[in-house]
Order: C-alpha cells, then sequence, then structure tokens
C-alpha cells in the first residue's frame, strides 16, 4: 500500500473510532427526577416549555419533535450543552428493568436526568420512583 494511501485508511479508522466512542458513553446509577414539560399538551413546542434545545431545534419537524419522549440531560458522562440537543437515550429502570428512549431537549443541573413526567411514568413500573421522587437508572448514547 503506498504511504498516503496508508494514512487515509488510518485516519478513517481513527474518526470512526472516536465517532462510535462518543455514541457508546453511557453511565450506571444515575438520579432521575421528572419535570412537567407536558410534550403533547403543548403540541411539543419546545420554545412553549422554554427548553434550552429550542434555540436549535424548535424548527426541527413536529414528526422528529414528537417521536421519542422528553429529557433535559445533565449526566455525569456524554455531550453537554447544544453538543447534547437532540441526541437520544437509552434509559433503563434499574429496579424493574424497563427501558426507554427518550430525546435531549434541555440542560439541568441535578447531574442526572429530568425526564418529562410521561417517561417518568413508563420507567417507573412499580410506583416506586414517584414514593422517593426519583428514579436510579442506566442510561447510554443510541441514534435517534
Amino acid at each position: 500500500m503506498k504511504s498516503g494511501a496508508y494514512y487515509q485508511v488510518v485516519c478513517v479508522a481513527l474518526v470512526l473510532s472516536i465517532a462510535s466512542g462518543a455514541m457508546a458513553q453511557s453511565a450506571s446509577n444515575v438520579r432521575a427526577t421528572y419535570h412537567y414539560y407536558n410534550a403533547s399538551q403543548n403540541n411539543y413546542d419546545l420554545n412553549a416549555v422554554s427548553a434550552y434545545c429550542a434555540t436549535w431545534d424548535a424548527n426541527q419537524s413536529l414528526a422528529w419533535r414528537s417521536q421519542y419522549e422528553w429529557t433535559a440531560f445533565c449526566g455525569p458522562s456524554g455531550p453537554t450543552g447544544q453538543a447534547a440537543c437532540g441526541k437520544c437515550l437509552s434509559v433503563t429502570n434499574t429496579r424493574t428493568g424497563t427501558k426507554l428512549t427518550v430525546r435531549i431537549v434541555d440542560q439541568c443541573s441535578n447531574g442526572g436526568l429530568d425526564l418529562d413526567w410521561s417517561a417518568f411514568q413508563k420507567l417507573d413500573t412499580d410506583g416506586n420512583g414517584y414514593q422517593q421522587g426519583h428514579l436510579i437508572v442506566d442510561y447510554s448514547f443510541v441514534s435517534c
């Protein structure tokens, strides 16, 4: 292989490795609280709920905005700020094993997730999270 072609292959492999590593970001035993975005009642309007990501994602199609439940993200692993907007997480309730995919529409400061109430209810299949005021979840970034 010619040296120029070799370096192109190495560069492509490095980029793919970095990209797959970014998507594989995850965390375990993270606190997930709930927030009343009431996405469906607000017609999935990011501006109406004053979501941080509205600046970048409010003009996405209704199909895009309503495809997944919503969450604010401030977890211990993964992108922050604008870089997190629009990304999806697979969230698992560690107590019950219930899983749900959610879209990041906001940021928070609780060190974990702040799920829309409807997402929290879907994950809280045994009611323990509501009684405690939070769930303990694992999350990983997934393709939307």
